[in-house]
């Protein structure tokens, strides 16, 4: 009797995990076929907006003011107002990677908001070149980069409408903000769409 019961579970139990991953499959992330929600970020509107602001930058002319080229970049805190809890990384580190790979900025990794460094190995090994050379290069940035992600919300009967703002701010060392830059995505959804 206990052999008939269990089987059929385990015959169940494998049509049940196996028929839970068919329908899974690759898609380009940031492409037409990503899933789209307006209550929260989705990868395309991170990929959009970093991609945008990373060309009005590069297009200013900011990061061209520098004595000795390519212009060190320090990043400095991106405040999320969205009510979501985000990674602001999924925008900064894109606006990094492109920034580099442009030629026109570098990122310094060895310090930080509060003294924090986002490489603590980086910031070792510095600290005891300057020590060793008679120098100090810690702390030194042309530029560091600020931010802000805003989230608008609004209803009108079943339809819900979401606005991300992503604002940018290029700020030299003298404290003045040299280039600024704002993406705005707005998406729409009725009550039964995905997401809400």
């Amino acid at each position: 009797m206990k052999n008939k019961i269990i089987i059929p579970l385990i015959a169940a139990s494998a049509v049940f995990i196996t028929g839970c991953a068919t329908d899974a499959h690759y898609v380009a992330t940031g492409g037409t076929q990503n899933i789209v929600n307006v209550g929260q970020i989705n990868i395309q509107d991170y990929i959009q907006a970093a991609n945008t602001m990373t060309g009005e930058l590069l297009a200013s002319g900011a990061l061209d003011r520098v004595k000795n080229p390519p212009a060190i970049l320090a990043i400095s805190r991106i405040v999320n107002n969205t009510g979501k809890q985000i990674d602001t990384d999924l925008l900064v580190k894109k606006i990094r990677v492109a920034l580099l790979q442009s030629g026109k900025a570098v990122t310094t990794t060895t310090f930080g908001l509060g003294g924090q460094a986002e490489d603590p190995l980086a910031s070792g090994m510095q600290q005891k070149s300057d020590f060793l050379n008679d120098k100090n290069t810690t702390g030194k940035a042309d530029f560091s980069l600020s931010g802000k992600i805003i989230q608008l919300n609004a209803r009108a009967g079943n339809t819900t409408q979401a606005t991300y703002s992503f604002q940018l701010s290029l700020t030299d060392t003298a404290g003045l903000a040299v280039w600024e830059g704002e993406k705005e995505i707005t998406k729409q959804g009725t009550q039964g769409s995905i997401g809400f």
